[in-house]
């Protein structure tokens, strides 16, 4: 039962929620005028009633007390034939008696109309009584009136005390039919009164039904036509067809959400290309790039921000990013992130050193993004940067300042300890004591030169000077540097040898900064060869597979010994700044930036210089250099920088698989 009539107020909510609010005022307001109506005509309906019954009392009353004031001699006489005859004559004489009946003192009914006494005896053998208050005859002679509603309607019954002269000789009671014109009054007033409320009624829901069908449908209609408009659906339509002011005003949210999808169109056409130009720029910028919303998902992630932390198989989009940055990443940023969040802070910084997927440094800057009033965070944006080179060349510069300071203390301090020594002690040392501790200071003061030769020689490699580059006759500079080197060779008892092809063509280059590689390169071959070893210097001409021999191609150069070689360990870091081979095999000094100047001077020739090297059996160091063609413009130092790369894939293309054609040779034979 609580279950059908909680259903019940839940259909009549329901129903009652779709009526608009004019409807429910127009209810409202029938309902309450009805009920007043409804109300003053059964409050005029029961006053009449009560007047009516008023009067049937009293007329009743006076009719029961003119009967008993006739007929209580004839009762008292027991002259019941006189009794009947004068009491039908009173019941014919009106039609407002209903009934007659007559009772001794003890109750007993011995004459009525329509009953006599002897059908009253008779009747189902019961003897009737008349029942009343006890001791009401005796007690009072004013009748007793009351009313009593009957299967035939309601009727006034009076009880009038027979007395005749103070004796008591019973009751008579009468019954009174109502006012007939009264009743026939009360009950058309009734009956209007509920045709009146039923009509109201009627016409309430007629009109509800008719403000529903022309009404608050199209309302319906438009209010939900509003909502998918607001909702970005505007490709919404009403068709309804009505007229009037309703017809023009959805005529107008029909036009109206026609230019809106037109307008959206045209938008999401400007929006699609914009936010094409912003991912195409966020996917090409060297830095990472990741934005988050305020749940740290992932928005957009950049290939370089993939790149940085090994997401190029992983789908990001919507997922929680600390669940997939490295533990390092993770633990830097999990606080600054729900702080950033939060709107405690809005930029921060940070430097990080990860191992997976690789060794790098990164520099991540966090950023939150707010929305207009620049008071609520609608998201986060992370650049994630890169900075191991940064990091590595400001470790070289910190350990190139360091060895450049060590070395130069190193000369300094012995020239000074030997000038003070020769200014203190001059007369006391011997001739020879004097002229070695000049040749010891002269030694160092060479040592320093080389030195600060060096420095000046590699930053200015270095720098952004431009070198002119023309055509060079190579045999020149390799012959200069023979001839250079020929005596300290012989001194070292080691064979400096030459193996040149004939009719080279010149090659683009600088002479001077040419001259100066060959001359490291050989100062370097001749300086870890023992005695009896042999230096080698070929040069000879190579066609990239697939060019035209008549265009001239490389010229390759090889600079070959047999000395001590060059372990694997060490052959990476060999071209860097004060990097000697000496500081591990402890053999012979050095400034340590000769083969980063030769690195240097190979790459403003658009190439590159390789090594192959064996402990204990030999180094070949080689690189190639483009043959000069009259028709080619020279280019200059700072423009050859852009095609190292190139050079260094046709000169690994024009020769065999693994080494050159003298990578660790006798002179007498290639051992490639």
């Amino acid at each position: 039962m609580i279950r059908l009539l909680a259903k019940i107020r839940d259909i009549f909510l329901h129903w009652w929620g779709d009526f608009t609010l004019q409807t429910r005022l127009m209810a409202g307001a029938t309902l309450v005028v009805s009920m007043i109506t409804s109300a003053l005509t059964f409050w005029a309906v029961n006053t009449i009633q009560m007047d009516a019954r008023l009067n049937d009392t009293r007329f009743a009353r006076d009719l029961g007390l003119l009967l008993a004031a006739n007929v209580a001699p004839l009762v008292k006489e027991a002259d019941r034939t006189e009794l009947a005859r004068f009491s039908y004559s009173f019941y014919q004489s009106t039609s407002s008696v209903r009934y007659m009946l007559y009772a001794d003192e003890n109750g007993d009914i011995f004459f009525g109309i329509p009953f006599s006494e002897a059908a009253v005896q008779n009747s189902l053998t019961l003897r009737r009584r008349m029942q009343l208050p006890e001791g009401y005859a005796q007690n009072t002679d004013r009748p007793l009136v009351r009313q009593h509603l009957t299967p035939a309607g309601e009727v006034t019954d009076v009880f009038v005390p027979l007395n005749y002269n103070g004796i008591h000789l019973g009751v008579l009671a009468m019954g009174i039919n109502p006012n007939p014109t009264v009743v026939a009054s009360s009950h058309l007033t009734r009956d209007v009164t509920i045709a009146v409320f039923v009509s109201i009624w009627v016409m309430v829901i007629l009109g509800a039904v008719f403000n529903a069908l022309t009404i608050t449908q199209p309302i319906k209609e438009l209010s939900l036509g509003v909502k998918n408009i607001a909702d970005g659906n505007f490709r919404q339509r009403i068709d309804l067809p009505l007229g009037g002011e309703l017809g023009e005003l959805i005529y107008s949210f029909n036009d109206m959400a026609e230019r809106l999808e037109s307008y959206e169109e045209q938008n999401i056409e400007e929006l699609t290309a914009e936010k094409a130009k912003l991912e195409t720029l966020v996917s090409t910028i060297a830095d990472g790039a990741i934005l988050l919303d305020s749940d740290m998902h992932a928005v957009l992630v950049n290939p370089t921000a993939r790149r940085i932390f090994g997401w190029d198989d992983q789908i990001l989009d919507g997922k929680n990013i600390l669940e997939h940055f490295p533990n390092a990443v993770r633990v830097q940023l999990t606080r600054p992130l729900f702080q950033a969040v939060k709107g405690d802070s809005e930029a921060m910084e940070f430097r990080v050193p990860i191992t997976e997927p690789s060794h790098r440094t990164l520099r991540i800057l966090l950023n939150t993004v707010l929305d207009q009033a620049k008071e609520n965070v609608k998201g986060l944006a992370i650049t994630v940067q890169d900075i191991t080179r940064e990091v590595a060349l400001n470790e070289a510069k910190a350990q190139f300042i360091s060895n450049v300071s060590h070395e130069l203390r190193t000369p300094l301090f012995n020239i000074k300890s030997f000038i003070e020594t020769l200014h203190e002690y001059g007369e006391d040392l011997s001739d020879g004591e004097r002229k070695e501790f000049l040749e010891t200071a002269n030694h160092e003061t060479d040592r320093l030169t080389r030195l600060v030769n060096d420095v000046l020689d590699l930053s200015r490699l270095e720098s952004s000077r431009q070198y002119q580059l023309d055509a060079v006759d190579i045999i020149q500079p390799i012959e200069q540097t023979l001839r250079t080197h020929r005596l300290n060779a012989r001194d070292k008892k080691i064979e400096l040898l030459q193996d040149v092809e004939p009719n080279l063509p010149p090659v683009i280059g600088n002479y001077d900064l040419l001259l100066q590689v060959f001359s490291n390169l050989v100062g370097n071959a001749l300086k870890f060869t023992e005695s009896g070893g042999q230096v080698m210097l070929r040069a000879h001409q190579i066609v990239p597979p697939g060019d035209d021999p008549n265009e001239g191609g490389y010229i390759r150069i090889e600079i070959s010994d047999t000395g001590i070689g060059i372990a694997p360990e060490d052959q990476q870091a060999i071209f860097d700044r004060f990097f000697r081979v000496e500081n591990r095999v402890h053999t012979l000094e050095g400034t340590g930036l000769g083969l980063s100047i030769v690195k240097n001077i190979i790459e403003k020739h658009s190439s590159q210089v390789h090594l192959v090297s064996e402990v204990g059996i030999g180094t070949t160091f080689w690189f190639d250099v483009a043959a000069y063609q009259p028709e080619v413009l020279t280019v200059s130092a700072k423009d050859s920088t852009h095609h190292a790369a190139d050079s260094k894939d046709l000169a690994i293309a024009a020769v065999s698989p693994a080494t050159p054609s003298a990578s660790l040779i006798a002179p007498q034979a290639d051992q490639s």
